[in-house]
């Protein structure tokens, strides 16, 4: 029994910086869009109703998302759900617009791994 609680405090690490760190890696990057031009990811139907810019949109999405992961970081029991939320949501929003189907389905299983870590750390807080 120990070992099997050992090795689920080693998933949920690994999980805790994954979860936390690429949120952080990502709401940093709508700043600059190094990695991609993260406003294509916009549903059409929500830019067209912004009081500002999709660019703009997107660097609020990226605060909203370095804090995301920053409370998985910290405070993980209530970090995981937010993320996996926040993922189900992005999931949902890009399946509306019909785009970008396999980035929908992608956010969809991280959201599923979101929601993991955050019952692995329900158990291992009641183990403790």
């Amino acid at each position: 029994m120990e070992k099997q609680i050992t090795e689920l405090a080693k998933i949920q690490t690994l999980l805790k910086l994954t979860f936390g760190l690429v949120p952080v890696v990502a709401g940093a990057d709508k700043f600059t869009n190094l990695l991609t031009d993260w406003s294509q990811y916009l549903n059409p139907s929500l830019a067209s109703i912004l009081p500002f810019s999709p660019h703009v949109f997107m660097m609020i999405v990226g605060v909203i998302e370095i804090c995301a992961g920053i409370i998985v970081l910290v405070k993980t029991n209530i970090g995981a759900y937010i993320v996996s939320a926040w993922l189900f949501l992005i999931a949902l929003s890009l399946l509306a617009s019909g785009k970008f189907l396999d980035v929908a389905v992608r956010d969809l299983v991280m959201a599923i791994g979101a929601y993991s870590l955050a019952k692995i750390t329900q158990i291992t807080s009641a183990k403790a």
